[in-house]
């Protein structure tokens, strides 16, 4: 069922921050600029907590009695124009934004609207562009995207809209994106086709962006290269805008397509090129020459996503190739180096059968050396890695505990 966005603000937040339990143990509480986003590991079907510390470098921090707890459970987080934003991907049922201020070193909620469930979304100019796209090709009539602009000064939809869902590709496919991101004035969506809510395509082995004007949101043209397959993942970005506004690209390489074994639905791989780099030259809007192959680089690995560190460096997620999978997140790091086209792997991490899952929404001050990522082991411990480019290493710093760390963001205190 459709369900509409309601313009006006529906929640407003009081002064006083909100807790995680009724009762809060004034011993557990802990306040700063740092938030950790945690999904209390004793019970099932929970929204995260969101919990403001001093540090990441150091300390520990709990759920019991902390933090300030969501309604709602799969959220995704941005911070943008000093305000923090949570987002609810609500499985088919609809969704929600959520957005807070830090004050005092403890968030305050400032509203809280119904949306459809989005499938990518990114921060643009002053606003939070979201985008619903659809898996199935109507029968009779247009198959359309919903998109919607938030105002991170009004907090209110600016503006909403549909655009054709099969005019970027033009292949009588859906163009699915796989993440949003600004590039100048333009909104840059790399897409994978689709021919269906399986994700079949027969033009996966392929790299596609759709570029479009904004605020009006006018399809451009559509930017195509066939030295890999399609950028990014299913809700990841693979695109990553540098200093000078170049923009580089990565793929997986992780397409799928589903054939009939007695009778049974089997994905196979549809991929023949090898995960890989590419780039978009500053105000050229085409891919030019530049080419990694990422495989031969980091000696048989592939990449799984990635965060901008500045300098034009990456920290990597990666994954051995024989491992690979269309949603798997590789729980190694490596330092990429895209001007000197270089990959080495970063050292301090727990053994690899020790972790559970590295957190995909990370923290950087862009100073071309330094990351804060989420490490959750299998003891159920959970530390905030700090990542020095440089010295290719990771340091254990804060330990949380009490869930499985989800996002680690930066947000000031008006």
């Amino acid at each position: 069922m459709k369900t509409k966005i309601t313009k006006a603000l529906v929640v407003m937040a009081t002064a006083t921050a909100f807790t995680a339990c009724k009762k809060e143990n004034s011993s557990n509480v802990t306040r700063g600029e740092y938030i950790v986003t945690v999904t209390p590991v004793a019970s099932t079907g929970v929204a995260d907590y969101l919990i403001n510390v001093p540090s990441l470098d150091n300390g520990s921090a709990s759920t019991f009695g902390n933090g300030l707890e969501q309604d709602g459970t799969y959220r995704y987080y941005l911070t943008h124009k000093g305000k923090f934003f949570s987002m609810l991907y609500g499985q088919g049922n609809p969704g929600a934004v959520t957005a807070y201020k830090n004050v005092d070193g403890r968030l305050n909620k400032l509203t809280n609207f119904q949306t459809e469930t989005v499938q990518a979304f990114a921060a643009v100019n002053d606003d939070i562009l979201l985008t619903k796209v659809p898996r199935t090709i109507n029968t009779s009539g247009s198959t359309l995207y919903t998109y919607y602009q938030v105002s991170t000064n009004s907090l209110q939809i600016t503006k909403e809209g549909t655009l054709d869902a099969l005019a970027p590709a033009k292949n009588g496919e859906i163009a699915h994106f796989s993440w949003l991101q600004q590039v100048g004035n333009k909104v840059y969506a790399p897409f994978f086709p689709i021919k269906n809510s399986s994700f079949d395509s027969d033009f996966h082995d392929q790299a596609w962006i759709a570029v479009y004007t904004y605020p009006e949101m006018q399809l451009e043209k559509t930017i195509h290269d066939d030295r890999t397959s399609f950028i990014g993942r299913y809700f990841t970005n693979g695109l990553g805008v540098v200093e000078n506004g170049d923009v580089y690209a990565f793929s997986t390489s992780v397409a799928t397509t589903s054939d009939k074994v007695d009778e049974k639905s089997v994905k196979r791989f549809t991929d023949t090129k090898p995960s890989a780099i590419t780039r978009i030259k500053n105000g050229t809007d085409m891919f030019d020459d530049y080419y990694l192959d990422f495989e031969q680089a980091s000696n048989g690995y592939v990449i799984t996503n990635w965060l901008y560190i500045g300098n034009n460096k990456f920290i990597a997620n990666i994954q051995a190739k024989a491992e690979k999978g269309p949603y798997n997140t590789g729980k190694e790091l490596a330092v990429l180096d895209v001007s000197a086209k270089t990959v080495n792997k970063i050292s301090g991490l727990p053994a690899l059968g020790e972790i559970k899952s590295l957190t995909s929404t990370n923290y950087t001050p862009k100073d071309g050396n330094t990351a804060y990522i989420g490490v959750n082991l299998t003891s159920g411990i959970g530390y905030i890695y700090k990542i020095d480019a440089n010295n290719k290493t990771a340091i254990p710093g804060l330990q949380i505990e009490g869930g499985t760390i989800t996002a680690v963001q930066y947000l000031k205190n008006n």
